[in-house]
């Protein structure tokens, strides 16, 4: 068994993380570290999780785990590691920002993988250090990869997309109140949201020379949890060409699926899926792609990750249900 440790257990990423790991059937929870809930019962907290572990949350940390996962806010991994050292055949998945553009990627003389599987997944074999991708930044990628390995980007990229409640955080504020957020709807961070960068990253490394924009809009939606991203460009082909060029991409993709039919939200919330709707609208292509910001934006996915880091079947313990209805 592969033994794993989160580092800031109490946020809503965390309890989906400890959540997986309790019901893989390849690791063990060793410990979760916490110090705002440090010695309380894992289940108080995650309320989700009463019957399935009596584990207390711990200020100890293991130094020699076989993969840590860390669940901390942006610019706080950085810093953690600064303090704490693990083994050297530790396997470490941040979760934060810290380390996903190419400049911020070294670290005590080992480099951060930047975690997309449907992009990266031989670089993520061989990774020691991983960084997964941002909630916004995967469904945005996926919705795009196949244009970006084809060189397909002739114009610049609109993006609007709507994420969930959870997508803030556990900790409070006016924007995620219930009273402001029910029956609101409103967006932020137009046109300079912090995961453009690993966006831009990416679609730089597939097509060369990239230097389009990607023009993003943002929004808060008044439900819990999901993105739905819709995003357009030039395109000279046909439907099917665009049907083609994706269905080719994603052939091997184990969570990434290219829709006939419009595609929905609650076709992906709780799963580690992304869906992929394509429409030719005279000479724009637009492409709708929508996951769960928990786990295929955050979660899920570092456990497809480790997955793969482990040699494990890529898919494993991640047959999640959707709440369909």
């Amino acid at each position: 068994m592969i033994k794993a440790g989160i580092i800031g257990g109490a946020g809503y990423t965390a309890g989906e993380l400890i959540r997986i790991i309790l019901n893989h059937p390849g690791l063990e929870l060793d410990f979760v570290y916490s110090t705002s809930s440090a010695g309380s019962k894992i289940h108080h907290i995650h309320r989700d999780l009463l019957g399935d572990t009596e584990m207390e949350f711990s200020q100890k940390i293991n130094p020699d785990i076989d993969v840590l996962f860390l669940c901390l806010g942006h610019g706080n991994s950085k810093a953690f590691l600064k303090a704490n050292d693990f083994s050297s055949n530790t396997r470490i998945i941040d979760l934060s920002n810290d380390f996903r553009l190419t400049g911020d990627s070294l670290f005590k003389g080992k480099k951060f993988v930047y975690g997309l599987p449907e992009v990266f997944k031989n670089e993520i074999q061989e990774a020691a250090y991983l960084a997964n991708p941002g909630c916004f930044a995967t469904a945005i990628q996926l919705a795009l990869l196949p244009l970006a390995a084809e060189n397909m980007f002739k114009a610049d990229v609109h993006v609007n997309a709507v994420t969930g409640a959870t997508g803030a955080g556990v900790s409070l504020s006016k924007t995620t109140h219930f009273t402001w957020r029910d029956n609101n709807f409103s967006h932020y961070k137009a046109f300079d949201h912090q995961h453009l960068g690993e966006i831009n990253q990416t679609l730089g490394i597939l097509q060369e020379g990239f230097d389009k924009e990607v023009i993003f809009i943002p929004n808060r939606g008044n439900f819990s949890r999901g993105i739905f991203a819709t995003a357009y460009t030039d395109f000279e082909g046909s439907i099917e060409d665009a049907h083609s060029l994706y269905n080719g991409y994603y052939e091997d993709a184990v969570f990434t699926h290219v829709s006939s039919m419009d595609i929905f939200l609650k076709q992906v919330v709780n799963t580690n899926k992304c869906l992929i709707h394509l429409k030719k609208h005279k000479g724009k292509l637009l492409i709708t792609s929508a996951i769960d910001n928990l786990l295929k934006g955050a979660s899920g996915q570092a456990i497809q990750n480790m997955n793969i880091m482990f040699g494990l079947e890529e898919d494993l313990g991640l047959a999640l249900k959707a709440n369909f209805f």
